[in-house]
């Protein structure tokens, strides 16, 4: 086994745009700079949101960039057994509830850095019957603090600036934060180079990793590519996707984003001559943002 494991993780809720290629490029050059395993994973877990076609277009996208991953593709559809018991370990921490969106939002008194804290109506109450039950874990008195390569010393206090987080939504499908947890694990990912606009996520899947007692990873949050309106590139705000009529131009211009200093010349090199130097220059801390 490699001693660095990352992945990619997209979802297959529309084709990748340049903010995905910029995720994937920078995982990509991080492991392999680090003689490291890189593999691939299809967040398929919420099928309402899956866009039909995409995940094979996803893929055909990644081979025409000259993306090669490692290893068999995980997909999260068919993960769902070992969430669920990885949901049974976590019984001494999870409980019921059935409180809709609006009833937080009525009753809760605390604004979290995602909304309103779930203030613990079903964790002191009895659930309302013949409702959809959902399930949280306590959030109790944790205080994560660690070192993201990028981002420097990071410090939050779950209960107060999240709360309670649901970890089987009531519609029966599991939550992001604890499958990316258990399929991080079972990969046996040892570094995440993700988007910063998962960086709030960051202690809520560090504290699972402690309460299954899992190993803990090395996180890196590079910049978000943002639109001219100021807004995150995502499907949600209808970032075009990329095409491979110009893949050699999108993997230069991604490198620039991710402050590498590609040589101009790179633009109109070959596919394979363009990640050999990527990888062979690829520096992380030029993305710190100490620096």
């Amino acid at each position: 086994m490699s001693q660095y494991v990352g992945r990619f993780a997209p979802s297959p809720t529309g084709p990748l745009h340049f903010g995905s290629l910029v995720a994937a490029v920078a995982s990509y050059c991080d492991a392999k700079s680090n003689n490291g395993e890189w593999l691939l994973r299809i967040e398929d877990l919420d099928k309402p949101r899956e866009v039909k076609g995409a995940t094979q277009a996803i893929l055909d996208c990644l081979e025409a960039y000259g993306f090669v991953w490692d290893g068999a593709i995980c997909y999260q559809s068919q993960q769902t057994a070992y969430y669920e018991k990885s949901l049974q370990q976590l019984q001494p921490w999870v409980y019921p509830c059935t409180c809709t969106r609006k009833e937080i939002a009525d009753s809760s008194t605390r604004q979290g850095i995602e909304g309103f804290i779930y203030p613990g109506t079903c964790l002191h109450n009895p659930i309302k019957a013949d409702a959809p039950v959902a399930w949280r874990v306590k959030t109790n008195d944790f205080i994560d603090a660690f070192t993201d390569m990028i981002q420097g010393e990071l410090r939050q206090h779950l209960a107060t600036d999240i709360g309670d987080f649901i970890l089987k939504r009531a519609d029966g499908l599991f939550a992001y934060q604890l499958a990316v947890v258990v399929d991080d694990a079972m990969q046996g990912i040892t570094h995440i180079v993700r988007g910063a606009d998962l960086l709030y996520s960051t202690a809520r899947q560090r504290y699972l990793q402690q309460l299954l007692q899992l190993p803990a990873i090395q996180y890196a949050h590079i910049p978000v590519v943002m639109n001219t309106q100021g807004e995150k590139l995502s499907k949600q705000t209808l970032a075009p996707a990329i095409t491979v009529q110009n893949a050699n131009q999108q993997l230069y211009e991604a490198l620039v984003f991710l402050k590498q200093s590609p040589p101009k010349t790179l633009a109109s090199a070959t596919l394979k001559d363009i990640w050999a130097w990527a990888i062979a220059h690829w520096q992380l801390h030029a993305l710190s943002t100490s620096t």
